[in-house]
């Protein structure tokens, strides 16, 4: 509450803490996240802007070509399709709109048509994002230059646990985009998939990396398992388990936007409507990338029963 820092011993502590008391963590979680956030809850949307044929390996994703979930694959959306989706997020309430694309990276012609786009996107008034992949300094310029606020690149996981998740790149070619971000002066948005198979340490690994990286916002997924992934056997995690992590990132990163995004449907469950008492203060609502989320009218008065505001 002070502004300190809590060292992993604390992390570890309050992921302990006893489901007894549990409501008391995250009444502190609460409490830390009024202090530096406020009463206001940020909302932004995504489209998949072309998805499936990913040559990339990572375990929990249905996009992947080594995968075989029978995902959608297309190439990018044309310009109407990307404003289309864009204006169903504005309408519902979203403050920013991210435009995602699957496989290593966008090409230098796919970079071309997003950029054109965006200035189009920021016009309807939301703040234009991108996730697009493994993307060098002059890329991300060029994106600046047309007017993205934000580039998202999660790290997914603790560096320790990330080979057993992705072997086609490494999680320090993903710590090299993220620098790449910040060295353009873009807004970054950096966070991780949990329920992977790995353990609190890791967990409290990936929260501790994050808060050196500095990131703006914090997104917090949780996996849906999905038949034909390498993780498609995996059971979910317990809601409790998922609202822990979330205080746990509250603690961790005090002043940063915590935004819950794919799984929290799914994962939570009845328990979903904790996820603001647990410490959270932004939403991805609408669908995910290959997965159903809520609906925005759903979202907003979520915010609005906690006394809260979009």
């Amino acid at each position: 509450m002070s502004g300190g820092r809590i060292t992993a011993r604390d992390a570890q502590r309050i992921v302990s803490v006893p489901t007894a008391d549990i409501f008391s963590l995250f009444l502190s979680a609460s409490r830390i996240r009024a202090r530096f956030r406020g009463d206001s809850v940020d909302i932004c949307a995504i489209v998949n802007a072309k998805s499936g044929a990913c040559p990339e390996d990572c375990a929990y994703c249905a996009q992947s070509s080594k995968s075989r979930s029978g995902a959608p694959v297309y190439p990018l959306l044309d310009r109407q399709a990307i404003l289309e989706k864009a204006a169903e997020a504005r309408a519902g309430g979203a403050k920013r709109f991210c435009i995602v694309t699957s496989g290593r990276k966008t090409s230098a012609g796919e970079i071309d048509k997003i950029a054109a786009v965006i200035p189009e996107v920021r016009g309807l008034g939301l703040l234009p994002c991108a996730t697009l992949g493994l993307l060098e300094k002059e890329e991300l310029l060029s994106l600046k230059d047309a007017g993205l606020e934000r580039f998202h690149h999660n790290l997914e996981t603790s560096e320790r646990f990330f080979p057993k998740i992705c072997s086609t790149h490494t999680f320090r070619e993903k710590l090299k985009t993220i620098e790449a971000v910040r060295s353009c002066g873009l807004s970054l948005c950096s966070g991780g998939i949990f329920g992977l198979g790995e353990t609190w340490r890791d967990r409290i690994d990936l929260a501790s990396e994050l808060r050196d990286i500095g990131p703006d916002s914090v997104p917090v997924n949780f996996l849906i398992p999905v038949s034909g992934t390498r993780l498609g056997s995996l059971a979910a995690l317990e809601p409790f388990e998922a609202l822990r992590i979330i205080s746990l990132m509250r603690f961790m990163m005090p002043e940063k936007e915590i935004r819950v995004c794919g799984g929290r449907v799914q994962t939570l469950g009845e328990f979903h409507s904790f996820i603001f008492a647990a410490g959270a203060d932004g939403l991805l609502s609408g669908n995910y990338l290959t997965t159903t989320g809520r609906s925005f009218r759903n979202d907003l008065e979520l915010v609005r029963r906690h006394g809260l505001r979009a």
